[in-house]
């Protein structure tokens, strides 16, 4: 499945990325985004294990912080990258909406993953996102995709009981054409 660029996604909590383009380099395909968060927002705990991502505060304060970590702070015009396979979040720490450009590289399956889970979270209504979707996103992409604080129990019975129950039900017709993981 091929996404034209540029492509917006925004989710119901509050997070929009813009996806510019794609530009080719020696280390893979890089995409060039631009990202924003209301206050008190930004994604949940999370690691790609195939990409690094390089956010630069163009407005507002990023806090972040890398599992094990004490969280830190970033300004204007400071870069913060998060290497792959480093289980990571960053928010807007301001009273004002954050604002970032930057990158993800390689590009892999990472703009339809998360316009998948976007839209499962709108479908929702809230952050977490709709059970259902969100099993087939986690399972399908899980060499790829991690949220680290799902509990072990819940990514090794609740998850794969939901996805057959998915499955027998015909509910991930919405997903046919789904770029295959990567190894």
């Amino acid at each position: 499945m091929k996404i034209e660029l540029p492509h917006t996604i925004e989710n119901c909590v509050g997070e929009k990325i813009n996806f510019r383009k794609i530009i080719s380099e020696p280390a893979g395909g890089k995409v060039l985004l631009y990202a924003s968060c209301e206050p008190g927002c930004g994604p949940a705990m999370h690691v790609h294990f195939k990409q690094d991502e390089s956010l630069t505060v163009v407005k507002g304060r990023m806090g972040f912080l890398i599992l094990g970590e004490e969280p830190k702070e970033a300004g204007v015009g400071e870069t913060v990258l998060f290497k792959r396979g480093t289980p990571h979040k960053f928010w807007s720490a301001g009273t004002e909406p954050l604002e970032c450009e930057g990158w993800i590289q390689p590009v892999n399956s990472v703009i339809y993953y998360l316009s998948k889970l976007y839209a499962a979270q709108n479908k929702s209504g809230k952050g977490q996102p709709e059970a259902f979707d969100s099993a087939y996103l986690l399972l399908r992409y899980k060499s790829e995709y991690d949220l680290p604080e799902i509990p072990a129990f819940v990514k090794s019975v609740i998850l794969p009981i939901t996805y057959a129950i998915g499955r027998l039900t015909g509910k991930y017709k919405h997903f046919e054409g789904a770029p295959e993981p990567l190894k």
